[in-house]
């Protein structure tokens, strides 16, 4: 899934958001011939997940006649906005496609609709209870369908891999980091000719974050006080197992350049087919870059992450994509079944395979097209059952805490130019302060 850039410019906001009012028209409409008609608002940019939404949303207006589905195309860089100038103005579209670290703000601002009662047990039951959480806040309500994640994998060059000696770590035998590290020591020659992994660290939050549960840490904790239970955050030991480990890696090991510090997930694949780089920490939707332009001969496998050496630290963390209801929408109980619809296992399965990440559902796991070994997808089943609810998730604040605080902080100490205390006092101490806005 592509980055998003949150447009802060209200200017900005209110001109997007008029292009997705334009093409939505304001939400399902009712037509005289008593059809209602929703808007279906999709985030899907690959060709394939696009035509996958597509086709759907044409067997659905073909096999249902009272309730016809509009759909409308979003973007990933400007979601956030538009949704909430839409919201706003009392214009949301009916059903709703985005991730779950954006809908926090949205269920706690009331825009969107509980949907409990209304999703069929079928549905319900097929999704694992973990990942259900990533979407359950606010007193125990539901405000979305948690159905595509990815997880992050290493995508390594196999002859490079072969030629080091080193175990090859499978989903059920992963390394540990220490194995790790010492695989990208054996991998890497020295002098800046080959580095045994590279770092992709622009945008160094979601990772640092997600990966601190495989350590046992949390970085955001809960805390029951007198007025409720509050997001709390730490930063010590587990928390920063992890990102102790990049910046050993880039600043004293040497098996990291430097340079992927500024990196995107795209921009190192040039080194990674060219063999400067042995293996790169990407998401699992980039083995479709990786397939579609690597060079010729060029061999590659996907390795699962690193787990922590401790009990029950083989996990990651995880933010869904999401298909949710606007509360204001007049015809939720038809948009919750348009979603259950969208989420059948041979439907999920098929919008999984366009965006070559995961389903959640047991049942589209098991599709045969998702379970075969080419390009990794068997890799990625595997890990299925390592994938947890981000920390981050259901915290308000976050998305303010990541831009102002943790991104700038996180830079600085991958670059050598602040030492882990200062680190998790900027984490923490500044951080804590943003938290407890959203709090009071």
């Amino acid at each position: 899934m592509r980055a998003r850039v949150r447009v802060r410019a209200r200017g900005a906001a209110a001109l997007l958001a008029a292009v997705l009012l334009a093409s939505c028209g304001g939400g399902g409409t009712g037509d005289g011939d008593g059809t209602v008609t929703l808007d279906y608002y999709s985030l899907a940019w690959q060709k394939e997940s696009i035509a996958a939404n597509k086709a759907l949303v044409a067997r659905w207006n073909k096999t249902h006649r009272s309730v016809k589905v509009r759909y409308v195309q979003g973007s990933w860089d400007t979601v956030h906005d538009q949704l909430l100038t839409s919201f706003e103005g009392g214009e949301a579209p009916d059903v709703i496609h985005d991730d779950a670290s954006d809908l926090t703000d949205f269920a706690y601002g009331g825009y969107l609709a509980d949907l409990r009662g209304l999703l069929p047990e079928r549905l319900r039951s097929d999704i694992p209870a973990r990942t259900w959480d990533s979407v359950t806040m606010n007193g125990g309500r539901v405000y979305g369908v948690p159905f595509l994640q990815e997880p992050r994998v290493l995508i390594a060059n196999s002859r490079l891999l072969a030629r080091s000696g080193v175990r090859v770590p499978t989903a059920q035998h992963p390394w540990t980091w220490d194995e790790f590290e010492r695989a990208a020591r054996r991998m890497t020659v020295r002098g800046g000719k080959r580095y045994g992994v590279v770092w992709a660290m622009k945008e160094p939050v979601k990772q640092s974050v997600n990966l601190s549960l495989s350590t046992g840490g949390r970085i955001f904790t809960k805390e029951r006080t007198d007025d409720g239970v509050k997001n709390r955050l730490r930063f010590e030991g587990r928390d920063s197992a992890v990102s102790e480990l990049i910046r050993r890696q880039v600043n004293q090991d040497r098996t990291a350049p430097r340079s992927g510090l500024g990196m995107g997930g795209s921009d190192t694949l040039p080194g990674l087919f060219a063999g400067r780089y042995a293996m790169v920490p990407l998401n699992f939707s980039f083995r479709q870059q990786v397939q579609q332009q690597a060079p010729d001969g060029f061999e590659w496998t996907v390795l699962p992450m690193p787990r922590g050496a401790g009990q029950g630290q083989y996990v990651q963390g995880v933010v869904p994509q999401t298909l949710s209801v606007s509360r204001d929408s007049p015809h939720q109980r038809a948009a919750a079944r348009f979603i259950a619809y969208m989420t059948e296992p041979a439907h999920m399965a098929e919008l999984a395979k366009g965006d070559w990440i995961l389903p959640t559902g047991r049942t589209a796991l098991k599709d045969p097209a998702i379970n075969r070994e080419k390009d990794g997808w068997r890799v990625g089943v595997a890990m299925a059952r390592t994938l947890r609810k981000s920390p981050a998730l259901g915290v308000r604040g976050y998305a303010e805490w990541s831009d102002k605080v943790a991104t700038p902080a996180f830079q600085r100490f991958y670059q050598n130019d602040v030492s882990s205390s200062g680190l998790s006092r900027s984490l923490t101490r500044d951080g804590q302060l943003i938290l407890d806005r959203y709090q009071r």
